[in-house]
């Protein structure tokens, strides 16, 4: 699958189960590693695990099977990782104290309210 395509999925999974704040980093020139990066907020450790759990599901309902999933037992910060697309999820309070938006440096920040 694409990634643009993967991204796509990833933001449908996410807003499905209501997933705030989504902000979509284009890393494609900063790393190797992958092309996005998905950043979202969940509202409470519950919902962390609850979205975590549907991007996985949306992805091998589609024929990608995630590379990894971290963090879905404790629910602060999940990973989920589609090898071009790499999704946290976090409650607020991390998120805030990550602030991977700036970690990254990204100038051209695109956000699903953008029409992504």
């Amino acid at each position: 699958m694409q990634a643009e395509h993967l991204k796509l999925l990833v933001l449908d999974a996410l807003e499905s189960i209501k997933a705030q704040d989504i902000t979509v980093l284009e890393v494609t020139d900063m790393t190797d590693v992958c092309d996005y990066m998905i950043i979202a907020t969940g509202n409470s450790n519950r919902q962390v695990k609850a979205l975590a759990n549907e991007v996985a599901v949306q992805a091998k309902a589609a024929g990608v099977q995630p590379l990894g999933i971290e963090g879905e037992d404790v629910g602060e910060w999940a990973l989920v990782d589609l090898g071009d697309v790499i999704t946290h999820i976090m409650t607020a309070p991390t998120r805030a104290t990550y602030n991977l938006e700036k970690l990254w440096r990204v100038e051209n920040k695109q956000t699903a309210a953008d029409g992504e």
